[in-house]
């Protein structure tokens, strides 16, 4: 069953509409900026706000995309969209972004320009860093929510959501970037030394890359396809096992098919008195209570399998047996169908 449900993410769009403005008015600056001064390390930071604006137009195009309807090609909807194009956008962070920056630099330590009015360098990256801390700010509030900041790290492994912290990412990048700017512009003008700038135009294309490798390793998982968190995991076992006339569940497979969209598949054992009529009836209401605990559940698929069957399976697939989770009391709705224990398989 495909659901037509679709749960809004308004803050990760407005992060990115934040971050559009933030960064074509930096970009502006920039290139203003180098073309006063001659100064490659802002060249290199300009091309980097350029390349940052059309990365979020990516992620806006990817977002759109990843609503619209399953067909017959795609029957599974168009969610991974997300996640091609958050993949994309790493590969530009790391191809035009990095690129460009560490030419500029090269270009700049063999012609050893020096830069004129370098005082229009740090009025330009004074505005910057402020343009860059706001986007900054707004996409650290929105990716953290009430997560204590020890476990941000951990929290971008494990999010399903690439908008959500590449925005984060590309605005530190940013930021990291006009302090090796200024520094550049700072040392190359007082020490008389113009490879300086270029110097720091390298470091800035080191810092893209650095950044481009994180994000495409962090979207390239996505991609290929994770499953759920192992409490929504926990949470759909636990409700299976609730359904009267399941006597066992035994395990379930999830996959993510977009931030909001996941793909449930599970092993549930019957009831030997139940008939076929009565199966449809608990996958029915199972469905119901699935969606309406988690909307982000579009599709479920339910195949009736013994526990040994399962082990079977699971072993043919994974090359081991399943882990064993701690039982599950059912209580006197379990002691109504002779069962007391519901054994929960879970496929990590």
């Amino acid at each position: 069953m495909i659901s037509s449900k679709r749960a809004r993410r308004p803050s990760s769009k407005f992060v990115i509409y934040a971050a559009i403005v933030g960064n074509l008015l930096v970009a502006a600056t920039k290139f203003v900026a180098a073309a006063h001064t001659g100064s490659s390390a802002m060249l290199s930071e300009g091309v980097h706000s350029l390349v940052d604006t059309g990365n979020e137009l990516l992620l806006l195009y990817g977002l759109h995309r990843a609503t619209a309807r399953p067909d017959r090609q795609h029957p599974l909807g168009y969610g991974r969209e997300v996640y091609f194009w958050s993949f994309v956008v790493a590969l530009l962070v790391f191809a035009l972004g990095a690129g460009i920056a560490f030419y500029q630099g090269v270009a700049q330590v063999i012609a050893r320009e020096p830069i004129e009015n370098p005082s229009v360098n740090y009025i330009v990256l004074a505005f910057s860093a402020m343009f860059d801390g706001a986007t900054w700010w707004i996409a650290l509030r929105n990716f953290k929510g009430r997560k204590p900041y020890g476990a941000l790290f951990r929290a971008v492994r494990d999010s399903k959501d690439p908008p959500s912290f590449m925005v984060l990412f590309e605005d530190s990048a940013a930021l990291i970037g006009l302090l090796i700017a200024f520094a550049g512009c700072f040392l190359s003008v007082s020490l008389r030394r113009p490879e300086l700038d270029g110097v720091a135009s390298i470091l800035i294309g080191v810092v893209l890359a650095l950044t481009a490798v994180v994000l495409a390793r962090e979207t390239k998982g996505l991609l290929i396809g994770e499953s759920a968190d192992p409490s929504i995991i926990d949470a759909i076992l636990r409700l299976a096992g609730e359904i009267d006339g399941v006597a066992n569940a035994n395990g379930v497979l999830t996959i993510h098919l977009a931030p909001d969209q996941i793909l449930v598949a599970l092993s549930l054992e019957f009831a030997d008195n139940l008939t076929t009529p009565m199966i449809e009836a608990r996958v029915l209401e199972l469905e119901q209570r699935l969606h309406a605990s988690h909307p982000s559940v579009v599709a479920i698929f339910v195949k009736p399998q013994t526990p040994d069957s399962f082990k079977t399976t699971f072993e043919r697939r994974f090359g081991q047996s399943p882990p064993k989770r701690q039982p599950l009391r059912r209580g006197s709705e379990a002691e109504h169908r002779g069962n007391d224990d519901i054994r929960r398989d879970v496929l990590d």
